[in-house]
């Protein structure tokens, strides 16, 4: 078994140590761009198709997510200089109301070690809260999230929000949390539900093939990545 093959297996195995010596020798070797391309986001892919498949739960895809950590950590001196793009820009937050924060912070490792840039606003996020974000960071989806019943309108504000803002049409906006469902995300008028934080990467690449960019780079460069594969 090669070095990136083992460094891919050391991720799936959660074995955070060995992910961070491998990605050491790798470096040797290779440069950032093909570990992460070849090893550890193709690891966290197959990571959260099992979590979908009921193969992997919850505690497994937290320690994966930390192998992938103890990895990114090492690439990320030299990442910083080659300049690596990420394949798309995420905000994302539990709404107003609601501080549960388990399943968003799984959803933003799942993303980031997918290849996302991902901005996390935390819990109990108002609607202009969102609107800034969405202004300032300017992201190619924007994701929330609610545990609670009681808190799920606060989902339909936070796209009222933005249509006042003007910047409904510039951003795609992806829910999901326990009470939700793709019957109210089309109802509230959402771009897309995520049941769990595998489906959400599945999700989220879905609906950065579109091919109405929000704000365009990020969300191209990904479509032009995966008419390579």
């Amino acid at each position: 078994m090669g070095l990136l093959e083992q460094l891919y297996q050391s991720v799936i195995d959660a074995d955070e140590q060995l992910a961070a010596e491998l990605t050491e020798e790798a470096l040797k070797m290779h440069e950032p761009e093909a570990i992460l391309d070849r090893a550890l986001r193709p690891a966290m892919d197959m990571v959260g198709e099992e979590y979908e498949r009921g193969v992997r739960y919850i505690p497994e895809m937290l320690l994966s997510a930390d192998a992938m950590k103890s990895a990114v950590d090492r690439l990320r001196p030299r990442l910083t200089i080659t300049k690596v793009v990420s394949k798309g820009v995420i905000v994302i937050g539990t709404v107003e109301g609601d501080l549960h924060d388990i399943g968003i912070n799984l959803v933003a490792m799942m993303l980031e070690g997918t290849g996302f840039e991902v901005h996390r606003l935390g819990v109990d996020v108002p609607a202009d809260g969102f609107v800034t974000a969405v202004r300032e960071k300017q992201p190619d989806i924007l994701g929330m999230s609610a545990l609670l019943t009681s808190t799920m309108p606060a989902m339909s504000k936070v796209i009222d929000a933005l249509k006042k803002a003007d910047l409904r049409e510039r951003v795609k906006v992806l829910i999901g949390g326990a009470p939700v469902s793709e019957e109210y995300a089309r109802e509230i008028g959402a771009d897309g539900y995520a049941r769990d934080a595998g489906a959400a990467v599945r999700v989220t690449k879905a609906l950065l093939t579109d091919s109405t960019a929000p704000f365009g780079p990020a969300r191209r460069a990904l479509s032009e990545t995966d008419a390579e594969q």
